[in-house]
């Protein structure tokens, strides 16, 4: 089944195929680190027993110390010597005992203090959480550090490198080829490969798992819903949010009031770059859903994808409902400029701050017939593979990312805002799936699909890198450059920068 021709990218239309999900290479699988328990002392005490005399048997003390008269029997040296090494040899177990007794007591009696490096959550918000955990486990205290964003994984790299870095930390989940080095496996005694698998989301398991090791925790899920405005619709006769591409395209017509040069009212934020926000994982997802390999982007899929989301934005097309006159995306929904959005859950805070009275939904995005495909961008949280504090960083990870601490921790978002994070946990999504805020994202959670074209993760690296070759390509084709042409060159840098980090073959000559 295909688009209407007269909606389609050409005559053939968008063409269904089976999805080639570029799965990460998985590292060569480390055996996961079980924290040494401390030695407990034993109940019983060990007691040496006391030497028995070095006197050959049937001779008595007088007879030793006889010099005179009738000459003794000699006496064989090695009993004597086979006594005195097992003398030493239990002295020296005696000792050892006491020495790990001592060791083992001095861990379990130490205060340890590890840091942890948040982003976007505030300490009012977390300080709680830590302050359960510490009750639970007097001798591990927590130092919560909110961080910034900007330049947040160069400056984690860097001091973690230095034996300065935090413990535990927050990472994006397309990261892990870039933060390889840092990343301590999660030890089998807090999560092993088959339980985080039933845990948490399929993308989860292709992101965090290389084999039997896993990488990082995450705590939330979330990715591309699809906004759109009560009110605009209602004028608009429009019923209920699209489903596929083809009811929106048939929507655009009905929603879309040209003015000017732009339009007083658009139905999509699509077909640009700078002012559509998320354009990337927009762009990242259709080309997924119509069966792309990102990997290698130059096929006829590809190129179908560029034209289809460009149509929006072409002047010419029967779907011309954005340009580049617009203003961002973002903005434009809050002030009813236009009826829908593609974007992450957390541009729901900014929405409402800059409109408290608009009234949006947030539903699944679009899908072509037969094939669905969903997006999937978020923070996992890890441990460092310098952290001198290993046991007491992973027992923290433990409770930070139990069920029963995400429950605390959405309620306590809920609190300050509209909602918190969507869950991670595969096991808690019907709690929030009805929700009109989160339930788009945890619906979508089963069918979502990764790849380091995630916009805003300011990782300086291989997202930023990767997102700048498909700017260009995009904005070559508004100058007139076919897409054939641009995917080409997209593609080499591509392959450039997924080299970079081991996630393809290296062209020879690039680093």
């Amino acid at each position: 089944m295909s688009i209407p021709a007269e909606n389609n990218l050409n005559t053939g239309g968008i063409v269904m195929a089976d999805i080639p999900m570029p799965t990460m290479p998985a590292p060569t699988p480390t055996p996961a680190l079980t924290p040494a328990s401390p030695v407990s002392p034993s109940s019983d005490t060990m007691v040496i027993p006391p030497a028995s005399p070095l006197i050959p048997e049937g001779i008595n003390k007088e007879q030793t110390g006889n010099t005179t008269g009738n000459t003794l029997p000699t006496a064989n040296p090695w009993p004597k010597r086979l006594m005195v090494l097992t003398i030493l040899i239990l002295v020296l177990v005696g000792i050892g005992i006491g020495v790990k007794y001592a060791l083992g007591l001095a861990t379990q009696t130490k205060e340890t203090t590890i840091t942890y490096w948040g982003l976007w959550e505030n300490k009012n918000i977390i300080q709680p959480i830590i302050d359960e955990f510490q009750a639970t486990n007097p001798k591990i205290k927590v130092r919560y550090e909110f961080q910034s964003h900007k330049q947040y994984k160069a400056r984690l790299e860097n001091a973690i490198a230095q034996g300065t870095g935090p413990d535990v930390f927050r990472f994006h989940n397309t990261w892990v080829a870039m933060l390889k080095d840092s990343l301590e496996p999660v030890p089998t005694t807090v999560m092993s490969a088959s339980e985080f698998a039933t845990t948490f989301y399929p993308v989860a398991t292709n992101d965090l798992v290389g084999g039997s090791t896993i990488y990082g925790i995450p705590m939330m899920i979330d990715g591309l819903g699809l906004y759109y405005n009560e009110e605009i619709f209602e004028k608009a006769g429009v019923t209920a949010p699209p489903s596929t591409w083809e009811e929106l395209l048939a929507m655009v017509p009905k929603i879309a009031k040209a003015d000017g040069t732009g339009f007083s009212v658009a139905a999509l934020a699509i077909g640009t770059t700078g002012n559509v926000e998320n354009f990337s994982d927009i762009l990242a997802t259709m080309f997924m859903q119509n069966g792309a390999d990102l990997v290698n982007p130059t096929s006829k899929a590809a190129e179908e994808t560029l034209m289809f989301y460009k149509k929006f934005a072409n002047p010419a097309d029967p779907v011309y409902t954005w340009n580049e006159t617009m203003d961002n995306s973002i903005y434009a929904f809050s002030q009813g400029k236009v009826a829908m959005i593609l974007a992450p859950s957390w541009r729901a805070f900014d929405i409402k701050e800059m409109n408290p009275t608009l009234r949006f939904k947030i539903a699944a995005i679009p899908q072509l017939p037969g094939n669905t495909v969903t997006w999937a961008s978020y923070w996992v949280e890890g441990v460092s593979a310098k952290s001198k504090n290993q046991t007491a960083a992973w027992e923290f990870m433990k409770f930070l990312t139990s069920r029963e601490t995400m429950t605390k921790l959405f309620n306590a978002e809920q609190n300050i805002r509209l909602f918190g994070e969507p869950f991670a946990r595969v096991d808690m999504g019907a709690t929030v799936e009805n929700d009109p805020y989160v339930g788009a994202y945890i619906k979508q959670a089963k069918t979502a699909k990764s790849f380091p074209l995630s916009s805003r993760t300011h990782d300086e690296g291989l997202n930023d890198n990767m997102i700048k070759y498909l700017l260009d390509a995009v904005n070559a084709m508004t100058t007139g450059s076919s897409a054939t042409k641009e995917l080409e060159t997209m593609n080499a840098g591509f392959q450039q920068v997924l080299g970079r980090y081991g996630l393809v073959s290296a062209a020879p000559g690039t680093n």
